[in-house]
């Protein structure tokens, strides 16, 4: 069976259809094994991986006219993440006091960046008790909780080291909750003084192409931001074009290849890692954010 590469998001078009969506998508890809059904926890998105535009269409077509269900096509998102360009400190001061018990947390952390693929590591460095012991995982929990909430984009933060060093809390008023409150604010406020870093995945996409498309398809990977890593015979007349490309540029490329090859090109893609997205258009990702707070 040929790999589905073309990524249709979906979404129910209304609260009826929210109920039969799953039902339908299920027994739409338990009877066409050319589609694969993703339910990104990235990005929150149902996505279909169908094998072209036509594809896609029978695809809808199908939902709604055999199972009933009433479908939106939205524009399908990459899992983006955001990390630390730089170390930084920072202190969460959740303090609010208003008769009964009050609420008392501080807590001051330090930042660092780690190399990909690390995570979040979280190292208590506190002496003497001024996180009482009961309430260091509550600082760690408000951290991470923060970390897959995102800081300026909203996309998760990775890889970083956060190491808990000093705080304070009351014998009375200080709580679970406000030392999680604090460890979130520590969070931002550590985020506020360095630049954080928007990262992209990246994918390796193997093309199989006729040697006389291979420079129109280096070209438009080229275009597309892609590093081309190598090529490699592949039986008389042919070339496998092996290139290294961020995966937000390649949503269409299943329809593009066609169009660049004459129909004669396929490939394959497989996730690689995430690196830095360059500063313009991370910049564009912040603003879209920015508006859509």
């Amino acid at each position: 069976m040929p790999e589905p590469l073309l990524p249709l998001a979906v979404q129910a078009h209304g609260k009826a259809d929210e109920d039969r969506l799953s039902q339908g998508l299920a027994r739409l890809v338990a009877e066409d094994p050319t589609l694969r059904l993703e339910q990104n926890q990235d990005t929150r998105q149902v996505v279909l991986w169908c094998l072209g535009e036509a594809h896609q269409d029978v695809a809808l077509e199908r939902l709604r006219g055999r199972y009933g269900v009433q479908v939106d096509a939205v524009p399908y998102k990459v899992a983006l993440r955001e990390t630390f360009g730089a170390a930084a400190s920072g202190r969460g001061r959740h303090v609010k006091q208003s008769g009964g018990h009050g609420q008392y947390a501080i807590c001051e952390i330090d930042v660092e960046p780690l190399p990909p693929g690390s995570g979040i590591e979280f190292v208590d460095k506190v002496v003497g008790g001024a996180v009482p012991r009961q309430f260091v995982p509550s600082v760690e929990k408000g951290i991470r909780a923060q970390a897959a909430r995102g800081l300026a984009t909203g996309h998760p933060l990775v890889d970083i080291r956060v190491t808990l060093r000093d705080g304070k809390a009351h014998s009375v008023d200080s709580s679970d909750a406000a030392f999680q409150t604090a460890g979130a604010l520590a969070l931002r406020e550590a985020a506020a003084d360095v630049p954080v870093h928007l990262l992209e995945p990246v994918a390796e996409v193997e093309v199989l192409v006729p040697d006389e498309y291979v420079g129109p398809v280096m070209s438009d990977l080229s275009g597309r931001r892609g590093r081309v890593v190598g090529t490699d015979q592949a039986g008389p007349g042919r070339t496998v074009v092996r290139a290294e490309v961020p995966e937000i540029e390649i949503g269409r490329y299943a329809i593009d290849l066609r169009s660049v090859s004459h129909g004669t090109g396929r490939f394959d893609r497989t996730y690689v890692r995430h690196e830095p997205m360059p500063p313009h258009l991370a910049e564009k990702i912040r603003e879209q954010a920015e508006k859509g707070s």
